[in-house]
């Protein structure tokens, strides 16, 4: 299955407009994806209209958000069903730091139906550290049913190694997601501790605009997905 796991919704203050749940499912198709996941910063809300859109439109769907840790590490939430993503919106909750979001400086944090109207706005500022340590998002992720994949790991700010300059050996992530295969020397090298054969590698876009969601090249098999997150049927 060709997928894209890592994107962001108009919900994102820091995504384009046009990233409406219907948008993103159609471009997704157009490129020839199977298997997509919205992941807005600290925010599962797009997701029951996303869920809608990729039902009618008839992609595969994953369900998730990327999650800033007190670190300012930012880490992959995924989850195989909607009602289990949506159990982490509390915690998220419970641990932003308050913070008004200026449309204005940062951007528009729109919230859309399943027909791309806009329906509300989220009024905290989403792109902000959590008050949760790494280790507590992880463990708060697989509480509640989810993998933890940890983000970007290499190629810019906000992924683990530029924050801590290491990947923690036992902090008990799920995957690792790069954004090139050659990446992986890279991950290895400054990680020893890691095994190439015993990690899931995930190829993602982060996408904040239509024409960077990733085209039909990066694959993964259902042997692989269902071992994460079950069967998606």
């Amino acid at each position: 299955m060709f997928y894209d796991l890592h994107m962001h919704s108009c919900l994102s203050p820091c995504a384009e407009n046009e990233m409406t749940p219907n948008n993103i499912c159609n471009m997704a198709l157009i490129k020839g994806l199977d298997l997509i996941a919205v992941t807005d910063h600290n925010s599962t809300k797009q997701l029951p209209a996303a869920a809608e859109a990729a039902r009618n439109i008839g992609i595969g769907m994953l369900f998730g958000a990327e999650l800033e840790s007190s670190e300012e590490v930012h880490v992959l939430a995924l989850y195989r069903r909607l009602e289990a993503a949506l159990s982490l919106q509390p915690w998220i909750d419970a641990h932003m730091p308050g913070i008004p979001n200026d449309e204005n400086y940062f951007g528009n944090q729109l919230i859309m139906n399943a027909n791309d109207e806009i329906i509300g706005k989220e009024p905290q500022l989403l792109i902000v550290s959590l008050t949760a340590t790494l280790d507590e998002c992880v463990e708060e992720i697989h509480r509640t049913g989810g993998k933890a994949i940890l983000a970007h790991v290499v190629d810019r700010k906000n992924s683990v190694t530029t924050q801590l300059g290491f990947i923690p050996p036992d902090l008990p992530y799920d995957g690792l997601e790069i954004k090139r295969p050659e990446q992986i020397k890279d991950v290895l090298a400054r990680n020893p501790w890691i095994k190439e054969n015993e990690t899931e590698w995930l190829i993602d876009s982060d996408a904040h605009n239509l024409i960077d969601i990733s085209e039909a090249v990066n694959e993964i098999s259902e042997e692989t997905v269902a071992r994460l997150w079950g069967d998606l049927q």
